[in-house]
């Protein structure tokens, strides 16, 4: 089995090889780590002596995700060293931006020889997975080294469900290997099981977002770029936040009639991903309107004449999500099944997303069950309902308030995790 699935990925890599050279050349990605990822070797070094808990996420959500659960190891037990381990560029960037006192690297491929280098350089005591990264080699080599594995705010859509009971006989001795699993949901939990998880270690915990979004619009990192984009408090802001394509195009053509009626409306834009900034400053150039950019921002203040703004950052939505008083969550109109919309509504923003939420289901049935958020149907619909959150105070207030409950009410994912994982950590 190991030599088969070793000679599949790498005929799996030979194949994907023109590809991965395209988008490089295109939009630059997958141009770094590829020592770390083919052969587990890295430059970064351990930051502390002793057995490490290594927490691997695939990219920017998962790496935003760690934050609380990160602060909880940290403050808990600082004597503990955290490998980070990320799949994608920008996750990883964010990574090393975010968790300066610990190591980070680029996750290695599911081959024998690098995940073994890993586990030599930095001897992890645990596996901590976010959300569901489940590999064969990985789990196995991990289970040879009596190293735990566990799946901690872990998700299963109902498409990777489906995906993996196509190849049920392979997942059942993937997920049979695992420790623990703190699964966001009793559905999720329930396919968990389904697919080989023993139901002794399968927890429901509820979900972590929910946690890492503390909603507070008065917090200095909303306050200070309230500053520096010289916002006025008689001034609207939407903010349209993880938007892929065409939702830019939608969203600008929609905001170009709406601010004819709403003069003091501004536009916050963030594209899902990076290598998309310098098209979406394009679409932005084309409106005609006066427009400032985060790469140019700095520790300057942004002219106060600006109409629409470009989020090209990574990590910083969650903080854009503040300054908002209307709310549309992007990949939701598009084929990736909806983006994170806890954190906009937990600062009591009122949200709207498109029909396509499959990712984020379960949340989307809480918010709109308590009048939270509002779904459209079709992209025609935008603009008649941010104009009636801008029109109808009462509605907005109303709608935002429901948005915030919902959001305190499912906090605490946190210590339901540590809970059950704290029992894997090495003694003090």
């Amino acid at each position: 089995m190991k030599l088969l699935t070793t000679a599949f990925y790498l005929l799996l890599l030979v194949l994907l090889s023109p590809w991965l050279v395209y988008r490089s050349i295109r939009y630059g990605r997958y141009r770094r780590g590829w020592m770390a990822k083919l052969f587990g070797i890295s430059a970064e070094p351990p930051r502390k002596t002793g057995k490490t808990v290594w927490i691997h996420a695939v990219s920017v959500g998962e790496v935003q995700l760690m934050r609380p659960l990160i602060n909880k190891l940290t403050e808990t037990r600082p004597d503990i060293p955290l490998l980070i381990s990320v799949t994608t560029d920008s996750g990883y960037q964010l990574a090393k931006d975010l968790f300066r006192d610990h190591s980070v690297i680029f996750a290695p491929f599911d081959l024998p020889w690098a995940i073994l280098n890993v586990f030599r350089r930095f001897n992890p005591c645990l596996v901590i997975l976010m959300e569901l990264e489940v590999w064969p080699n990985w789990l196995r080599i991990a289970e040879e080294l009596n190293c735990p594995v566990v799946v901690v705010n872990g998700r299963l859509s109902t498409s990777s469900f489906r995906g993996y009971q196509r190849i049920a006989w392979l997942m059942k001795r993937c997920m049979g290997t695992l420790d623990w699993v703190g699964a966001q949901s009793q559905q999720y939990a329930d396919r968990f099981v389904q697919l080989g998880t023993s139901p002794s270690v399968t927890w429901v915990t509820g979900n972590i977002k929910f946690d890492g979004a503390d909603g507070k619009k008065d917090a200095p990192e909303v306050v200070s770029r309230c500053s520096q984009l010289a916002i006025r408090p008689e001034d609207r802001v939407w903010v349209a936040g993880s938007t892929q394509a065409p939702e830019e195009k939608l969203v600008l053509q929609t905001f170009l009639r709406l601010v004819k009626n709403h003069p003091k409306l501004r536009l916050v834009l963030v594209p899902r991903h990076p290598e998309r900034f310098g098209e979406v400053a394009s679409l932005i150039e084309q409106t005609g309107l006066p427009w400032f950019r985060r790469s140019n921002l700095g520790d300057q203040s942004a002219p106060g004449s600006w109409k629409i703004f470009l989020g090209d950052s990574v990590g910083e939505l969650r903080w854009w999500w503040g300054l908002a008083d209307v709310a549309f969550v992007g990949g939701s109109f598009g084929d990736r099944g909806g983006q994170n919309m806890i954190e906009p509504a937990a600062y009591g923003v009122p949200t709207c997303f498109g029909p396509n939420t499959k990712n984020f289901a379960d949340i989307v049935a809480l918010l709109l069950e308590a009048n939270a958020a509002s779904q459209l149907r079709d992209p025609q619909d935008l603009e008649t309902w941010v104009d009636r959150i801008l029109r109808e105070a009462t509605t907005a207030e109303e709608m935002g308030q429901n948005a915030a409950k919902v959001a305190a009410s499912h906090r605490g994912a946190i210590q339901r995790t540590w809970e059950g994982i704290q029992k894997f950590l090495p003694a003090s």
